[in-house]
């Protein structure tokens, strides 16, 4: 799987880490930074990330800052980004199952290595179950495509 990967500097370290176990676990890695932990702005490098997996260059994208909620907030304004924050193995496996997830948000703050490594290769391994699941995230893709329109309306 190719997989692009973004910190802003609270991720920094934990972004290296992951380097690392993913390129360990098989994975073809795209490393987009920071590559210091010189202060950053996070949607700057949730961007770059998210624009990797609705281009198509990767199958699937993991970003870290210190709590994980703002790369997911900036990451899910990009359409066909489908972003979650996730603290435990749990949460990894039911964005991936119900949500169809292709980015995954994680917070160097307030987990440790190892359950980051956890829920890392909990939502790498969990398949989308598809079924009723597939028709919400058909309407998530709709919804973003209504709101497009919208917005394309009110600039004319």
């Amino acid at each position: 799987m190719r997989i692009a990967v973004g910190s802003d500097h609270r991720g920094y370290a934990i972004r290296g880490k992951l380097l690392t176990l993913l390129r360990g676990l098989g994975h073809e890695v795209i490393d987009v930074g920071s590559h210091t932990s010189d202060p950053v702005d996070y949607p700057d490098i949730a961007e770059k990330v998210g624009r990797k997996v609705t281009g198509g260059e990767v199958d699937r994208g993991v970003l870290v800052c210190g709590t994980g909620l703002g790369m997911s907030i900036a990451a899910n304004k990009i359409p066909g980004v489908r972003a979650a924050a996730c603290l435990d193995d749990l949460m990894a496996e039911i964005s991936r199952r119900h949500n169809d997830a292709n980015v995954l948000c994680l917070p160097a703050d307030l987990v440790g290595q190892k359950s980051i490594d956890r829920i890392i290769e909990t939502w790498l391994n969990t398949p989308f179950e598809g079924g009723r699941h597939a028709r919400r995230v058909a309407k998530i893709r709709a919804l973003e495509e209504k709101v497009a329109c919208q917005m394309d309306r009110q600039k004319e």
